[in-house]
């Protein structure tokens, strides 16, 4: 791990922070860190690190990924990446620490839950739950689907045991996290980057509303027990069974944030 250099970030050039490839939230992080393709990279930099927030790839004190890792994998010239640091780090999202352990940390803490927020974030996105849920359940069914059709490796099967076993075992303030990664994973372990890219891009939409909401243990218990519904469809390779669970399960979530905005 070398020095930090003299930009404005802070960030070091040394080993990545736990969000990349090899850590529990890999897969979200490489939906999120993708190379940025549109005609303004400053705006699509900042956009693509404020979901690497907000999907909790890079949680609360964690570090970013190393300044030169992170740019190749987005695509953009450093001097991007540090002005979009900064610009992050004027809104209070990040902040600069130098010194051989530096970088930009995450500062970000979610608002308190609370009715009034959930409505907050509707407003401000201009969300239409209508169409934020009609296209969750394409995508999220359409995984599901696909995945049975086409059957599991024992490599995949083997990840998606652990991305379950990670979300049953979780604590509280990170099951959201984990949550968002095993649905990322089915969406993955269908080979389409495109599926994987949407989804990512929906969810981050409907953890916005999930955050402005508190967490309910019994909830969770039974969103554990549809995950298992689902990835066991998934291993036996029955569509049906996994439209069923991924319907229920779905069905679940938007009946919670439906009745918690009554």
């Amino acid at each position: 791990m070398h020095h930090s250099d003299s930009s404005p970030a802070g960030t070091a050039d040394g080993d990545p922070a736990s969000a990349t490839d090899n850590g529990p939230a890999g897969v979200a992080a490489q939906a999120v860190f993708r190379p940025v393709r549109t005609g303004n990279p400053f705006e699509e930099t900042v956009e693509r690190l404020l979901s690497a927030i907000r999907l909790g790839v890079v949680g609360h004190g964690e570090r970013f990924p190393a300044e030169r890792e992170l740019a190749a994998r987005l695509g953009v010239s450093r001097v991007i990446l540090r002005d979009s640091l900064r610009a992050l780090q004027e809104a209070g999202y990040v902040e600069s620490r130098r010194g051989r352990f530096g970088g930009a940390f995450v500062t970000y803490v979610r608002p308190k839950p609370s009715r009034s927020e959930a409505q907050r974030v509707l407003r401000d996105t201009g969300t239409d739950l209508d169409d934020l849920f009609t296209h969750r359940r394409a995508l999220e069914t359409g995984a599901a689907v696909v995945l049975a059709e086409k059957g599991l490796t024992p490599d995949q099967d083997r990840l998606l045991s652990e991305r379950l076993a990670a979300v049953e075992g979780a604590e509280v303030d990170d099951y959201r996290r984990l949550d968002t990664v095993l649905h990322l994973t089915l969406a993955e372990l269908t080979g389409s980057a495109s599926l994987t890219r949407s989804l990512t891009e929906v969810r981050m939409r409907v953890n916005d509303l999930l955050d402005a909401m508190p967490m309910l243990v019994r909830n969770l218990e039974h969103s554990n027990t549809q995950h298992r519904q689902m990835v066991q469809a998934v291993r036996d390779a029955d569509p049906e069974a996994a439209v069923r669970a991924a319907r229920e399960h779905l069905e679940g979530s938007e009946s919670l944030i439906r009745g918690f905005l009554a």
